[in-house]
């Protein structure tokens, strides 16, 4: 049995322009152990997925509308507020996009960083700030027992990172989500936090959900992949399969826009127009405006397109124009 299970999760945000339906019918499973990818363009409502499963959805205007979440015989959509946080940091942590802004400037590295042991273990400071000292040698923090006493600002971008990934792991959660964890870090250094993510899981057996827009990453850390697009899942496949047979021309698009993937002296490949205004509602297929298809190739589909299965644990929008492959 997965240790996760999301069905049909819908989140929508109540504006003046109108409802925004970010999350629009989801579903997925996370096994123990196993990485689980959802990759696609910023405002495609990825982060909104994992925020909503972790209850951090601001309300109003935010509204988690529907769906479930089975965390083992909880459902975290149903949780009263105080069990949720006994979940909340200690069975599933989060790392978020940007740490400067999700570090607290004015405290201590050392004090963010017990207070989830002080909080949900009840453990003594002394051995608090022992574990966390650990931790931060394990996360590859040099000089860790002195600079664990530091201010946020007087690390570097990826050692703030790798902070976060400490904080997120300190408590051994089941499962970590990883919300673009790389984002807005040299080629070097995403490396390296990748490279840790990997080890500390291994390490630890937790599962994580990895939060991405680069499929170049995808590739190097996920067991299974949902694509992501206006709300809702295009195309879910294992890693393998996607790459190598990639149906929907949406997921098609991103791989080609990999830039290892252009021929050298070509002009790198980029997705014409823009994503679907989703306060204005969307009718048929989502993707259609912007899918470059072959003349001749079936027309897209006129309502919005359900995921059909195509082969072995291969599902994607049965939406004929962007399935027309395209060579």
């Amino acid at each position: 049995m997965p240790l996760l299970q999301v069905r049909d999760l819908r989140t929508s945000f109540h504006t003046r322009d109108g409802i925004v339906r970010a999350v629009d019918g989801i579903s997925f499973d996370v096994g123990a152990g196993e990485t689980v990818g959802i990759v696609g363009e910023s405002g495609s409502g990825k982060s909104v997925c994992c925020y909503s499963l972790l209850r951090l959805i601001p309300q109003p205007p935010g509204r988690i509308e529907g769906g479930t979440a089975m965390f083992g015989d909880l459902d975290l959509l149903q949780l009263s507020e105080a069990r949720m946080r006994k979940v909340r940091g200690k069975r599933i942590s989060l790392i978020f996009q940007d740490p400067m802004t999700s570090l607290n400037p004015y405290l201590r590295i050392s004090t963010q960083l017990i207070e989830p042991l002080v909080l949900h273990e009840r453990i003594s400071p002394s051995d608090a700030l022992a574990r966390a000292i650990a931790e931060l040698e394990a996360v590859g923090i040099p000089d860790a027992g002195n600079r664990i006493h530091s201010y946020p600002h007087e690390f570097s971008g990826g050692m703030r990172q790798r902070v976060m990934i400490a904080m997120a792991l300190i408590t051994r959660p089941e499962i970590l989500i990883a919300d673009e964890p790389t984002t807005a870090l040299d080629v070097t250094v995403q490396r390296q936090v990748l490279d840790l993510i990997k080890t500390r899981q291994q390490e630890l057996g937790t599962a994580v959900i990895f939060i991405t827009h680069d499929l170049a990453v995808v590739s190097e850390v996920c067991d299974y992949v949902n694509v992501m697009y206006a709300g809702r899942f295009v195309e879910r496949a294992p890693v393998e399969t996607l790459f190598v047979r990639p149906r929907h021309a949406y997921t098609r698009a991103l791989q080609r826009s990999i830039p290892a993937m252009q021929k050298k002296g070509e002009p790198l490949h980029t997705i014409p127009g823009l994503p679907p205004n989703l306060a204005e509602g969307v009718t048929g297929c989502a993707f259609a405006p912007r899918c470059e298809i072959p003349e001749g190739a079936p027309a897209h589909a006129t309502t919005r397109p359900a995921l059909v299965e195509l082969g072995e644990k291969h599902w994607a929008q049965d939406c004929p124009g962007c399935l027309a492959m395209t060579g």
